[in-house]
């Protein structure tokens, strides 16, 4: 739609004009500082920051049904840097110009009805967000689009040159990184650090198709993050981990597609997300509290959060009495199918703790839970949401063995509708199901292929009838014979009858 075309009233503001108010909030020492460079932490106490709106009463000016309004309608735009997760701009990061906003197709990924069938077997309507169908094939690009268009926005207006933009990864973040920052050109060059043999070869082709420095070291993901921690305190990097501010700010539009792809209709719904360095968990928590303060939505929803046992330290923490004697512990993760979720120490945490505070507060009563589920139940639910016609992840099915443990728990009732978020593309996880076909995961993912879920090529080699040799063209009579032999061969094995 042209601009003349929409409703007068909503005219002067469907192309936003940058604004000030943001600001990095530190967690420790509550001190705020200005958005005038890349800070990770604070600078006066290394606490962990959350980037936050101090001129946010400019947005309560307007009721929750001008914004509703103002989102569906900008939609309909035919403008790149709106057609993203900068739709939601002024939510967002106001600070931003559009000049400098890069959008590479990622935001507004299908929220899809699962088939009958896998909806009868969970026992309520169910819904899965498929954040794979974003550019890099992971939920990754959302925060990437914040991170590297204000970083696009830094060089432009400091006139910086030579910046290195680096981060460590299970592999969809490298994928994720790699890709926006050579969307920039010869303005950002990039890096990333991966545990060897940890990531899938699909995920390790992705930077090194996007022309990043990919570097291999010993260990798990956490052990590459702390590499990259110490670059950025003693380097001139930017970091493009769930530690920078923007990453998690640009992951809000998660919560606010939601939102519009329900009509703004929370109520009874119940949020299934994995955990994984928690950056993820952090900002759909924060978006929906910005929703719900700006009065967008009625009600919040239910957040259950979820994790392996192999890598739960968030559940081991929430699973303790609320109270002083409670206490946060790093684990040492096992091998996990979830790649992207197997880390130990989540460097978001602390914000999580912030926003589930914040979240219940809002809501009057507990509406924050966290699960732990078995790597078994990882697979076969990932398996059998495929079965039904879905095409999910492994930590999507990490979110679907979630909403099992939340009903038998009785956290998700009978009425409530539940949303599984399906972070990355079902083919960048491939080779886990192949292997589970096989019966071939290694030890220590405690994983046994089940015979109803398994699948495999079957091999069909007519005898007695000459075969097809690459390089060999087959006589008119010799292909009549071997395509009789296959078909009838094929028909045996599908129980096939023959017409009249």
């Amino acid at each position: 739609m042209k601009l003349d075309q929409f409703p007068e009233d909503l005219r002067d503001h469907l192309l936003p004009s940058p604004t000030g108010g943001l600001g990095y909030h530190c967690l420790k020492c509550g001190l705020v500082h200005p958005p005038t460079e890349l800070y990770y932490t604070c600078p006066a106490c290394g606490g962990l920051l959350l980037l936050e709106d101090d001129q946010a009463d400019r947005l309560k000016a307007r009721p929750g049904h001008f914004w509703r309004r103002l989102f569906d309608y900008r939609r309909m735009l035919n403008i790149q840097p709106l057609s993203g997760i900068f739709a939601y701009h002024e939510f967002l990061a106001p600070l931003i110009p559009l000049e400098d906003i890069i959008y590479l197709g990622e935001g507004h990924t299908p929220v899809v009805a699962a088939p009958a069938a896998l909806a009868r077997e969970v026992g309520r309507p169910l819904f899965i967000k498929h954040d794979g169908q974003n550019p890099s094939a992971s939920f990754k690009d959302r925060g990437m689009a914040a991170a590297l268009s204000y970083l696009r926005y830094l060089i432009r207006s400091r006139h910086l040159t030579g910046v290195l933009a680096i981060c460590a990864s299970t592999g969809d973040t490298s994928a994720a990184a790699a890709l926006y920052s050579a969307a920039l050109g010869d303005q950002v060059k990039s890096a990333v650090l991966l545990p060897k043999g940890k990531v899938t070869l699909p995920q390790l082709s992705q930077p090194l198709g996007a022309g990043a420095r990919v570097f291999e070291l010993p260990g798990v993901f956490d052990d590459c993050m702390k590499v990259v921690e110490y670059l950025s305190e003693n380097f001139q990097v930017a970091l493009l981990n769930s530690k920078n501010p923007w990453r998690v700010l640009g992951q809000e539009s998660y919560a606010f597609e939601l939102a519009q792809q329900f009509d703004y209709d929370l109520a009874g719904l119940a949020l299934l997300v994995p955990v994984g360095n928690a950056g993820n968990l952090t900002a759909i928590l924060s978006g929906l509290l910005k929703l719900r303060r700006y009065e967008v939505i009625d009600q919040l929803p239910k957040v259950v959060a979820v994790q392996s046992s192999h890598a739960d330290p968030v559940f081991r923490y929430y699973n303790q009495p609320a109270g002083p004697g409670r206490r946060y512990q790093p684990v040492t993760v096992r091998p996990s199918v979830a790649q992207a979720a197997m880390i130990g120490d989540p460097v978001s945490f602390p914000r999580v703790v912030k926003m589930v505070e914040a979240y219940n507060a809002a809501a009057g009563r507990e509406l924050f839970f966290v699960v732990q589920v078995e790597e078994q139940a990882i697979m076969d639910n990932m398996i059998r949401a495929n079965r039904s016609g879905l095409t999910i992840c492994t930590q999507g099915g990490e979110g679907l063995a979630g909403l099992g443990e939340a009903i038998r728990l009785g956290l998700v009732g009978p009425e409530e509708r539940a949303v599984v978020d399906s972070t990355a593309h079902a083919l960048k996880f491939a080779e886990f199901q192949n292997r589970y076909f096989e019966n071939q995961l290694q030890e220590g993912f405690d994983i046994t292929a089940r015979p109803e879920l398994v699948n495999r090529p079957a091999d069909i080699r007519p005898l007695g009838v000459p075969l097809p040799e690459p390089g060999r063209t087959q006589s008119p009579e010799d292909r009549a014979a071997y395509v009789a032999a296959a078909a009838d061969d094929l028909a045996l094995a599908l129980g096939l009858r023959k017409r009249g």
